[in-house]
């Protein structure tokens, strides 16, 4: 047998009669073991004396006092394993094939392990909801607007919630109508199927055919119109068979399906979040004991929130009319009771006394009116019903609020109810609910939280960029541990926290070549170690906007600290001097801890973590988010070419494979295109994309990184063409006459007087082209004296000022065409081509 057979076999039992107890002895008193007993009266359970499978030998003669013994569960009924549990293969219920899990068990069966039962042996997930539809149990018409409402409404607030739809199970009723709207509406993958069935096992049509231990059961859902049993309804997932030993009864499966609600709500709805999971009511038309029903609800504490659809008749429309009577002051008219009670009798068909103790019901649940929501599909106002049931179901504070419906992911719940105007927010809720977006992956809560203001500079951290990586995430958390081990070549000991130093090896692994992430330079490191003293030391990290002291302390970091973001290699035209900083201890400790200036730009530190992580929507949410949107796609097209590499080479399986490989075909393509257009709208603009770099990529462009990530067949491009060009002539301005410029350059390099006849491009037709800090610094060395002659001749020049003008605008066009001698000299040697006719020639 099984493992899981035997335990749920050990774990639940059955409930049969033991002690026969006549319902009815008026005319008929004699012992029960005559024949006319044993086919006339029938026990308080509700089978005849032959259909109780076992008697106790005492239960054969009555006591004394049996016409005053009140039957019960525990006193006349025997707990045994459970016979009955495994799948049911429903008939002719729809076209397609359905089953389901059930288990008969006891009415007293405890509520954690039901909820084991489900969770390990049936492999539900854990909900993240709780809708309990109460009713109407007989068949009854419902309107078609308010019938698609409803359908409608229930599967998508199910469905995109993670929830579990509890029922009676019976494909008679409201329960009819929930497997219909599953048929309709749902989907069908069966994993988002939980339609749970919590069923009296006396009431079942054809029971018997269920009994089996571990098995597959065929069940035909025609039932027998004459019988007072009720079929299964054969959209519903599972079933709860609840056996309290009684036959043709109702009532003993509602105590279980109490506690089970319960239970469940004590359960966390994320492992990330503190919240519980929440419960909410829905009502859809019902009989009196509807009414019991709600009033247990909304007086519990704290209180169940109901949802009411009205139109949908009897119970629910009585509750919606007194809902709305009772809304200035909560009391009814003396006229308008009396109407009310009329109105009962009618809707129940029940006597003056019966129609008082329901109208007792309905004030009673109108003491709790805050706790209802009524939804009238008819007016014109009206949410949506998986709207309404979401937010009838939300409770606490705003920040509690926004916890839940980021457990759905449900932003735009969150957007409409919650991030509204006027909200009060405890300091760093938003900051906690963006970094459990991030680690949730919901995509859609980071766009919305970036819409009302978060600023991810502001909100990003060591500590917390380290907490998104060590983020557990089934296979994705073991690959990068796997590539962390590849990159330290050494193994890594259970529960090791991933450090952003071994971040910075695992980037340099996978590009290779001369690629020197931030991550590990000195001055990263020093500032990193401080953080981290700081931190064991209780000294907090600063993410929040700071003082003043803030924007000074990042510029005066900025000159220091390497920024990991993308940015232009070339240096613009002009360059801005930076103000001078006073020394200032306070600054100096504020850009030490407050490590949010190491992360300026920080999107691409989040860019790359979703690469990394493999989170490909979040990383091309990201992409779409930030800047240098060629740069990013190009190192997310190399970083996943080489995850696909180290997957085949680990034997991480195919499909992990193939799909780190297409998710670097749509970087790649996404570079392509982007390309493509700056092409068409400015040559220039896509050249300098082009050369657009991370400055801890160190002297490796993006042209470099296309070519190294396979988009050669791609970057068929004039623009590239003429960058290639560019980048292999350096300053020399040669692009015609292919042979004459090889001599001009062989005879320079021979007779280097001649190197200053050589025409060279200025600073600013070199602003496309990467080039090296030296040369950069060289180039400003050189240009100074120019820039003071110019000026001087321009301070000589002021007795005439129409001379100077001329004389200024003769000299600048000279400094532009003709650089100094030894600047020359300089650019024509670091010239690839003449490197290259050099190394040829000696």
């Amino acid at each position: 047998m099984e493992s899981g057979k035997s335990w749920i076999q050990a774990t639940f039992y059955k409930r049969e009669c033991v002690r026969f107890l006549p319902a009815s002895r008026d005319h008929h008193r004699c012992p029960p073991v005559c024949h006319v007993c044993q086919n006339l009266v029938r026990c308080c359970c509700g089978r005849l004396i032959g259909e109780h499978a076992e008697l106790e030998s005492n239960s054969r003669v009555l006591p004394a006092s049996a016409d005053e013994e009140t039957w019960s569960v525990a006193q006349h009924t025997r707990a045994s394993p459970t016979d009955a549990f495994g799948s049911i293969d429903f008939q002719g219920s729809t076209k397609r094939s359905c089953r389901a899990k059930y288990v008969r068990l006891s009415c007293d069966a405890k509520a954690d392990q039901l909820l084991c039962l489900m969770l390990r042996e049936w492999n539900m997930v854990q909900p993240k909801l709780v809708i309990s539809v109460h009713g109407g149990t007989e068949n009854f018409p419902l309107p078609p607007r308010v019938g698609q409402a409803f359908s409608k409404g229930l599967v998508r607030a199910a469905e995109t919630t993670g929830a579990w739809i509890l029922t009676d199970g019976f494909n008679t009723g409201v329960s009819m109508y929930v497997g219909d709207a599953v048929k309709v509406y749902g989907t069908h993958e069966r994993r988002k199927r939980n339609i749970i069935g919590v069923t009296p096992w006396g009431l079942i049509e054809n029971h018997s055919d269920l009994i089996g231990r571990g098995v597959l059961r065929h069940y035909q859902t025609l039932g027998n119109p004459l019988s007072k049993r009720s079929s299964l309804n054969g959209l519903h997932s599972h079933f709860l068979l609840v056996d309290d030993g009684t036959l043709g009864k109702s009532g003993g499966q509602l105590e279980l399906r109490r506690n089970l609600e319960r239970h469940i709500h004590r359960q966390r709805i994320h492992p990330r979040l503190a919240q519980r999971v929440p419960v909410v009511c829905v009502v859809v038309e019902g009989g009196p004991p509807v009414l019991s029903t709600v009033l247990d609800y909304v007086s519990r504490s704290p209180p169940v929130p109901v949802i009411v659809f009205e139109g949908t008749g009897r119970a629910a429309d009585l509750l919606a009319l007194i809902h709305k009577q009772t809304a200035v002051d909560r009391k009814l008219d003396t006229d308008i009771k009396e109407d009310f009670l009329l109105r009962i009798q009618g809707v129940f068909s029940v006597a003056r006394s019966e129609a008082s103790r329901l109208f007792s019901l309905l004030t009673e649940c109108m003491e709790h009116r805050d706790a209802i929501t009524i939804f009238d599909s008819e007016s014109e106002d009206h949410l949506e019903a998986d709207v309404a049931i979401l937010k009838a179901s939300l409770k606490g504070t705003p920040a509690e609020q926004l916890n839940v419906t980021l457990a759905w992911d449900r932003a735009d719940i969150a957007q409409q109810h919650i991030l509204v105007y006027g909200q009060h927010w405890k300091v760093g809720a938003l900051e906690q609910a963006m970094l459990n977006a991030l680690k949730m992956d919901h995509v859609s809560f980071v766009k919305l939280l970036i819409e009302n203001g978060m600023t991810l500079k502001h909100f990003l951290t060591v500590s917390r960029l380290e907490e998104l990586y060590n983020t557990q995430q089934g296979s994705s958390d073991y690959f990068l541990r796997h590539i962390v081990e590849d990159a330290k070549k050494s193994r890594v000991p259970v529960g090791y926290k991933i450090s952003l130093i071994d971040v910075g090896m695992v980037i340099e692994h996978l590009i290779g070549g001369a690629y020197r992430s931030t991550y590990r330079r000195k001055s990263f490191r020093t500032v990193y170690n401080r953080i981290n003293t700081a931190l064991k030391e209780g000294r907090p990290e600063r993410s929040d906007s700071l003082t003043r002291s803030r924007t000074t302390a990042i510029d005066s970091a900025e000159t220091t600290l390497p920024r990991s973001h993308f940015f232009r290699t070339a240096e613009p035209y002009r360059r801005k001097e930076r103000p001078s900083v006073p020394h200032d201890p306070e600054l100096e400790a504020t850009a030490e801890l407050g490590d949010s200036s190491l992360f300026i730009y920080s999107v691409n530190d989040l860019f790359v973590w979703a690469v990394l992580k493999r989170r490909q929507q979040m990383a091309l949410f990201l992409w779409h988010h930030g800047e240098q949107a060629m740069a990013r796609a190009v190192v997310a097209c190399r970083l996943y070419r080489a995850m696909a590499i180290e997957a085949k080479e680990s034997d991480m399986g195919d499909s992990t494979a193939e799909e780190l490989k297409k998710y670097s075909l749509e970087f790649g393509q996404l570079a392509v295109d982007l390309l493509d257009k700056a092409f068409k709208e400015n040559e220039r603009m896509a050249m300098k994309l082009l050369t657009s770099e991370m400055t801890d990529w160190s002297d490796f462009t993006c042209l470099q990184m296309a070519v190294a990530s396979g988009l050669r067949p791609f970057l068929a491009h004039s623009c590239t063409q003429m960058l290639l060009s560019d980048l292999w002539m350096g300053r020399l301005n040669m692009r015609k006459n292919t042979w004459l410029k090889t001599a001009q350059i062989i005879v320079s390099i021979l007779l280097p007087a001649t190197i200053q006849f050589l025409e060279f491009k200025s600073q600013a037709e070199m602003s496309h082209v990467p080039q090296t800090q030296e040369a950069l610094q060289f180039g400003r060395d050189t240009e100074s004296p120019g820039a003071a002659e110019s000026g001087s001749a321009a301070q000589a020049d002021q007795g005439n000022a129409e001379t100077g003008k001329t004389g200024t605008s003769r000299r600048s066009n000279l400094t532009a065409r003709w650089l100094p001698w030894a600047r020359k000299v300089y650019d024509f040697y670091n010239a690839p081509v003449v490197k290259f006719w050099f190394h040829t020639s000696w």
